[in-house]
């Protein structure tokens, strides 16, 4: 299996392996690594997965795409990774685990729990298994890595909590200050690990995530510093959360001959990218639901054809704040695949992006053929968040986050008869106890040993949005 990059050429025959690409994030020309080919799965291949735990299922898929990791080295990542003790601890009033269960609401209406990890939120599903990815590949080669990653709320925790202590390892972790919720930054900032260091930046999340590409792309820096990725511009962040969508399918039918859809809030694009890779892969998804918050970029694109990013001033904070991006960064990879795989096309187009400006596929035959991948989507706003809330807990006894509960209200707008629909856990309510107050008048549970965590002493560095200044605090506390 090899590599490519979304904006370069596809006969180039410097594509490279995975290890080669898992440490590095963007490619050097900007772009996004994806598979030359996607692999197919059989009938015979679902058949026989149907039954799997989910660590063999996550090895089975994701052998697919690493062949380059000795298969019983990988076996032994993929068990030490996906276990009842790294998934389970954070239910509550539920003894039995099932690593991703589904929870139907009604018939033909389902909730798959993704957030069970140890941040609380579904990147874990995918950044446990990268902290080990990477402590295993720079085991291996003797290096070491400065891991450089923005977040609008969750990412940073689950990169944090899965790469603190690991050999060879520092995180340097971009948030957008004041933008989170209070159990999101002392999640991050009560962290006191040597090799963990948080820097909030006075913008939104797309500045952040500006700061981590611009100095990605300065392949000296880069190169001197060895600056690696954990964002979902990391290719491996995608590929591991592929498999849930092969577990809440396999959980929500009887037999290989149905479709299901699947509801996927979505700010950054990688969470729903993943279930257009399984689709592409063969798995039966009939529809894949994307819901946004007001920071609408996206949904606006699927309706009209326009992609037209926002910047910082048109960027809403909301009550969904882990979604209040204006810039996805891997909806390039789905343009990639709509556009025929074509990289001088998605340079032209991302030309137009970063230089802060939109484009317009409406008219052209990429936007006509958009259909077949299935795709169709609906925003929600703070109202229709705190309405949902309440109908989940009133009509279900289910208390969702507000980022489940904008995917729950679109999915319900949008559902097919015949067809079950999946909604993709974001986040337990704990973590932002403060909108389902407002909601609901009570204050969701918490897991045992979160209790008061907004009360710990909180590391960070808060500071401009300013490339430089992030690269000088690099500089200063690597070479400490």
């Amino acid at each position: 299996m090899r590599y490519l990059s979304t904006r370069g050429d596809s006969r180039n025959p410097s594509s490279k392996t995975f290890t080669e690409i898992l440490l590095g994030g963007l490619a050097p020309d900007g772009g996004l690594y994806l598979p030359e080919t996607y692999p197919q799965v059989s009938r015979a291949e679902l058949d026989q997965w149907r039954g799997l735990s989910y660590a063999d299922l996550a090895y089975a898929v994701l052998s697919k795409y690493i062949d380059d990791i000795p298969p019983a080295d990988l076996k032994a990542l993929v068990d030490k990774t996906y276990t009842a003790e790294v998934y389970c601890n954070a239910r509550i009033g539920d003894d039995a685990c099932d690593i991703t269960p589904l929870r139907w609401l009604e018939p033909g209406l389902g909730i798959l729990e993704l957030s069970n990890g140890p941040t609380l939120a579904f990147k874990d599903m995918a950044m446990q298994l990268l902290g080990n990815l990477f402590e295993y590949v720079l085991e291996k080669k003797g290096e070491q890595i400065n891991i450089l990653g923005a977040t609008s709320g969750d990412t940073g925790s689950a990169a944090e909590y899965a790469m603190r202590g690991k050999h060879g390892v520092r995180v340097f972790m971009l948030s957008p200050h004041g933008r989170m919720s209070a159990f999101q930054r002392a999640q991050m900032y009560s962290l006191q690990d040597e090799n963990i260091y948080n820097i909030a930046v006075r913008g939104m999340f797309d500045d952040a995530q500006d700061i981590v590409k611009a100095v990605s792309n300065d392949h000296a820096f880069k190169a001197k510093y060895k600056i690696g990725a954990v964002n979902s511009i990391n290719w491996a962040r995608v590929v591991a959360q592929i498999v849930y969508y092969f577990k809440g399918y396999f959980a929500a039918t009887q037999s290989n001959d149905e479709q299901v859809a699947f509801a996927v809030p979505s700010g950054n694009f990688g969470n729903i990218c993943a279930g257009h890779i399984a689709r592409m892969m063969g798995l039966p998804i009939g529809k894949l639901v994307m819901a946004t918050n007001e920071n609408d970029v996206l949904d606006e694109f699927f309706r009209t054809g326009v992609y037209r990013p926002r910047g910082t001033a048109e960027t809403h904070a909301t009550s969904s704040p882990s979604m209040d991006i204006s810039k996805a960064s891997n909806f390039e990879r789905f343009v990639f695949d709509l556009v025929g795989r074509d990289p001088s096309v998605v340079r032209e187009l991302w030309a137009k992006v970063d230089a802060g400006g939109s484009f317009d596929l409406s008219a052209t035959p990429f936007f006509a053929a958009l259909p077949q991948f299935g795709f169709v989507s609906g925003k929600s706003t703070h109202a229709d968040r705190l309405a949902t809330i309440r109908t989940a807990y009133e009509k279900y006894g289910v208390m969702v986050d507000t980022h489940t509960a904008d995917g729950l209200k679109v999915a319900l707008e949008l559902r097919s008869v015949g067809m079950p629909m999946v909604v993709l856990e974001t986040a337990l309510p704990a973590k932002f106890e403060e909108t389902i107050v407002e909601a609901l008048g009570r204050t969701p549970e918490r897991p045992a040993g979160l209790q008061g965590i907004e009360n710990l002493p909180q590391r960070v560095e808060v500071m401009d949005v300013s490339v430089d200044a992030v690269k000088q605090f690099i500089e200063r506390h690597v070479n400490a």
